[in-house]
């Protein structure tokens, strides 16, 4: 078991970490550790999370507790009956999200990696999702002059969102800023594919909502979520290909959306983070796993081509 003393420094519990066999104490327990963790970081009670798992609370608190004992810090504390999350608690979240949603999509084959890059394929009746990676030399060798022109302004303008170099680009951009676990969308310009391809009416009134409350809802959200937390946590860029289908207003049917899309690590003015995300619909994708039925399915019309 793990030692638990009383740090001068942060005034709160401090875990000796021990020596610990993963392969033989915890790793068939992970993929469960890791839910009880999460479910329990988003309800902060143990009894609801206990329903919503179908478990024990005795079980709940033991997963807990061999989580800390492997990591070697303390997840939660316990204030006024009422569980909380430590500052090392909130800052493990993110990834043991990201690992608990790839594993679910991995059991399925839905998501895969080649060569480091990520893969998503997903379906569900008309409803569809295929996602690849792609190498960030693709930028200069295969993709169009605005996407070259975006990675130049934002470079140009050290990432600083308000920067005069950045301005050209600013009207094709969508915004977002981490409030506490949550991505929030700040900004949403005239020119981008969100807006010209759903409409004033959601280019207003995007602005204050999380990733799950905007069109494509919570799926398309934790699809999201995770590649918006990696480039949080490196600050650098990610270019993708992406062809899904989706409604342009509620009650329409889906329709065929491909899009290259390049997420920015950014920042405001004042020093903090902000996610910049500009896409380009597109026929002109590379996708390995795209059914040949859907190569070149958007219709045309949507294509965006921007020169700066």
């Amino acid at each position: 078991m793990y030692q638990c003393g009383y740090s001068r420094v942060t005034g709160g519990p401090q875990i000796t970490r021990r020596p610990t066999n993963l392969t033989q104490d915890h790793n068939p327990l992970l993929f469960e550790m890791l839910r009880s963790f999460t479910t329990l970081a988003r309800h902060l009670n143990l009894s609801r999370a206990v329903e919503e798992l179908g478990s024990t609370r005795q079980t709940v608190r033991r997963h807990i507790t061999f989580l800390e004992e492997a990591k070697g810090f303390t997840l939660f504390r316990i204030r006024d009956r009422r569980y909380e999350l430590t500052e090392r608690g909130a800052s493990a979240l993110p990834e043991a999200q990201t690992l608990l949603s790839r594993g679910n999509a991995w059991l399925t084959s839905e998501v895969g990696f080649e060569y480091g890059m990520l893969r998503i394929s997903k379906r569900e009746d008309d409803w569809r999702f295929y996602l690849q990676q792609r190498p960030l030399s693709d930028l200069w060798e295969k993709s169009s002059d605005f996407m070259r022109d975006s990675v130049r302004c934002w470079a140009e303008a050290s990432g600083n969102i308000e920067h005069p170099s950045f301005q050209p680009i600013r009207p094709y951009a969508m915004v977002f800023r981490p409030n506490e676990r949550q991505w929030v969308c700040v900004d949403v310009g005239r020119e981008s594919s969100f807006a010209t391809w759903f409409g004033w009416e959601w280019q207003s009134s995007s602005i204050g909502r999380t990733l799950e409350a905007l069109p494509g809802g919570p799926l398309i959200g934790g699809i999201m979520e995770d590649t918006f937390h990696e480039i949080a946590a490196n600050h650098a860029l990610r270019f993708d290909h992406i062809h899904t289908t989706v409604a342009r207003k509620p009650d329409t049917p889906l329709i065929p959306l491909s899009y290259s899309r390049l997420l920015l690590g950014a920042r405001f003015p004042d020093g903090s983070f902000a996610l910049v995300n500009i896409i380009e619909r597109t026929n002109a994708l590379e996708i390995d796993d795209l059914p040949p039925a859907f190569v070149n399915s958007m219709d045309p019309e949507w294509e965006m081509h921007v020169s700066l």
